[in-house]
């Protein structure tokens, strides 16, 4: 295995802080949510997932970085900046963003959503026949669940879980025992609703809904007889949700997980949002709680648990305001009731693009292998499945008819851990065998792999992928996977499957390249070879795709390929420590992110090699701990296979002029407009979207591959 880049190594590399590059992309998110072009409903929901992925952003990030200035690292990172400089700029961020997107709730969503019928009540303005409703809503459904808690010696504060949603009460008056009455609690439990729906009789638009938080508030008083609530906030304290256990210390990783998992809503609290108009001093109070600084509260005028809204479109039978309904493209081979064994034998390799192609051959390669007669053995590795996922049923169904299943489960799939561990009891109970993958290590490659007795010899069938074994967010995420019998390919999944489970060392892959050993090292040598080609007067390209650009020695790779005039193009939708641009750095580098109604997700690598163009699909970003903490896998394409994923998954994605955003030097994204593609000022530009121009290609029931 190769030895990791260290930090001192590159220590003078310009690189661009990784926390701040993650918040410039949740910008990019919020401005969907502005963006006229995209359908109202669909814009609450970008501004849902703007404030989720800031939820995680603390969880993980902000928590990790709050324990080294905890622990007293003063050491500058990778970037140059110190832990304390590096929480304030992200502090600044932080602010700034929560503050948009309040802003772009109240003054422009909400109004908006109310010129087409669908509102939301403010407390302050309920009609009588609202209130008596919510009254009489609030005694039936919600006051028999809450528990208020004054606060007292005998009563202290209580441990609040990781995000939820919460009251602090400031009451005057005496309690029943003739005291001064103080502070009090009341925590609303998960079951209950953020947003309720109003009766179209009662509120007298077809789509009305209260905030949990306003019925609440509008009901406090009754929780607290005899006393006067002078003031109702809401908060939500946000803890570190990092989960961390020892692999090396622990003598079985399930229940080392299963106990730290107790604790997870319990973390060390690393932001509080709190009610706008709550007191400094209350908030100073809700401070000491949490043991946490000024620059930790976020003051939000609106719910704090503004991510809650994001089932709200769902409940909405508003079509126009949404995204044009699109069902998947069936390929031609699969729309008979062949077996795919035989469509897999006729056509390898079979590549999908989804979700603009249905996943359903992949879940019927399980399907169909589970109920085959002549099918032996199933491997497969899970990382996320989802609910009632077609996979398990299978897999178990397999078991039950006598076959030999093997999955590779991965535990430590971050906020998948208790449902990963249920799952690996019920496949465990199904008599399958289940590996945890590779102590120190997380299994993230995504492979199946079929073997099955024909004409008295075993074949072996392979699913490859850049996507999770998922069946919803195949619906969602753009991925590429693969179908194939190649005895070359099939026989390197097989191989890496018997080293996960037998912990051997992998003999030599025919085709596969594999983390941690040297998937890091041959992407490194391909830059480096166009680096070459273009150093000796040749033409150097690299076009790569992925979710996240994080490390040096790639980074480093591709400053010097670009010095020495290799052509660099890069899609990264999320986070890019990589300048682009820079003058005699990465002035041949171009970096642009992608978003749109699909989640980008496919991890794609392409290099001319002097006209003999080399691309892998992979389930790994450039980034250190896919590298050398998990094992990942690249699998080469080519012929029909190599032209078609370069087009639908690099060319028009680098052509897009609609939702893209391009990096430019000084560390910021400008948003491409259509004149940027424009090459005669007298023609009109062209506007161009990848994901639009996808779902028409597909939308062709002629198209063929």
């Amino acid at each position: 295995m190769p030895e990791q880049w260290s930090r001192s190594s590159y220590r003078s590399l310009p690189l661009a802080n990784r926390e701040l590059s993650f918040l410039k992309f949740d910008e990019r998110v919020l401005e969907l949510a502005s963006d006229t072009k995209v359908p109202l409903l669909e814009r609450l929901r970008f501004l849902c997932i703007s404030s989720s992925n800031l939820d995680e952003f603390f969880e993980i990030r902000v928590a990790g970085l709050k324990q080294k200035i905890l622990g007293g690292i003063e050491g500058a990172g990778i970037d140059g900046l110190s832990p304390l400089q590096e929480m304030a700029c992200i502090n600044h961020a932080a602010h700034s963003l929560v503050e948009r997107q309040y802003q772009l709730l109240n003054d422009v969503l909400i109004p908006e959503l109310a010129g087409e019928e669908i509102r939301f009540f403010n407390r302050l303005g309920w009609t009588p026949e609202v209130s008596a409703w919510v009254k009489e809503f609030f005694n039936n459904e919600i006051a028999p669940v809450l528990s208020p808690l004054g606060l007292d010696p005998a009563h202290p504060f209580p441990r609040l879980t990781n995000k939820s949603l919460n009251f602090i009460i400031d009451l005057r008056g005496l309690d029943a025992f003739g005291r001064d009455s103080g502070f009090a609690l009341v925590r609303a439990p998960r079951s209950l609703p953020r947003v309720v729906r109003v009766p179209s009789e009662i509120c007298g638009v077809r789509d009305g809904f209260v905030f949990l938080s306003s019925i609440v508030h509008s009901q406090i008083g009754s929780l607290f007889h005899g006393m006067n609530p002078v003031g109702v906030y809401q908060f939500k304290v946000t803890r570190n949700s990092d989960l961390y256990v020892s692999e090396e210390e622990v003598n079985n990783l399930r229940r080392a997980l299963e106990s730290e998992l107790v604790q997870r809503n319990f973390g060390q609290a690393v932001r509080l949002e709190v009610a706008a108009n709550c007191p400094n001093r209350i908030i100073r109070y809700l401070q000491r709680q949490f043991h946490l600084e000024q620059d930790d509260v976020y003051r939000v005028d609106g719910p704090v648990n503004l991510n809650r809204l994001f089932g709200i479109p769902d409940q909405i039978d508003r079509p126009d305001l949404k995204y044009p309904s699109f069902s998947p493209h069936m390929a031609p081979a699969y729309e008979t009731r062949s077996s795919i064994f035989d469509n897999i034998t006729l056509r390898s390799p079979v590549v999908f693009h989804h979700p603009y192609e249905s996943y359903v051959p992949v879940i019927d390669l399980v399907r169909q292998a589970a109920a085959d007669p002549d099918v032996l053995a199933i491997k497969q590795t899970l990382y996320r499945t989802g609910h009632e996922s077609a996979f398990v049923s299978s897999l178990m169904e397999a078991s039950r008819r006598g076959k030999d299943v093997t999955v590779v489960i991965e535990l430590r799939a971050r906020f998948d851990e208790a449902a990963n561990i249920e799952l690996a009891t019920q496949l465990q109970e199904a008599g399958i065998q289940v590996v945890y993958g590779v102590v120190g290590f997380k299994t993230h490659a995504k492979m199946l792999l079929v073997v099955r007795r024909e004409k008295k010899k075993l074949v072996k069938y392979a699913h490859v992928g850049t996507g999770n074994y998922h069946a919803t967010t195949a619906r969602a995420y753009t991925d590429i996977s693969m179908l194939t019998n190649d005895p070359a390919i099939t026989e390197d999944v097989h191989r890496v499957f018997t080293q996960l489970t037998g912990l051997g060392q992998t003999l030599y892959l025919n085709q596969l390249i594999e983390a941690p050993f040297n998937l890091h090292s041959y992407f490194v040598g391909r830059i480096m070879h166009e680096t070459e080609i273009a150093s000796q007067g040749g033409r150097g390209h690299v076009i790569a795709r992925m979710n996240s650009l994080v490390d040096p020695g790639i980074i480093h790779a591709l400053y010097e390929a670009s010095q020495a005039g290799v052509t660099v193009e890069l899609v990264v939708r999320g986070i890019c420590m990589l300048k682009a641009g820079v003058p005699g750095l990465s002035e041949n580098i171009r970096v642009v992110s992608v978003l749109g109604r699909f989640l980008e997700h496919s991890r794609i690598f392409w290099f001319l090699n002097e006209g003999a163009e080399q691309l892998y699909m992979s389930s790994a970003d450039w980034m250190p701990r896919n590298f050398f903490n998990r094992v990942e896998i690249a699998v080469p394409l080519e012929g029909e296979a190599l032209e078609r994923v370069k087009t639908e998954c690099l060319d028009v994605y680098l052509k897009d002029n609609l939702y893209a955003w391009q990096l430019e030097p000084d560390g910021n994204y400008r948003r491409l407009v259509p004149a940027d593609s424009s090459t005669d000022e007298n023609e009109e530009p062209e506007a161009f979207s990848a994901q639009q121009y996808l779902i028409d290609l597909y939308g062709d029931n002629h198209i063929d591959h």
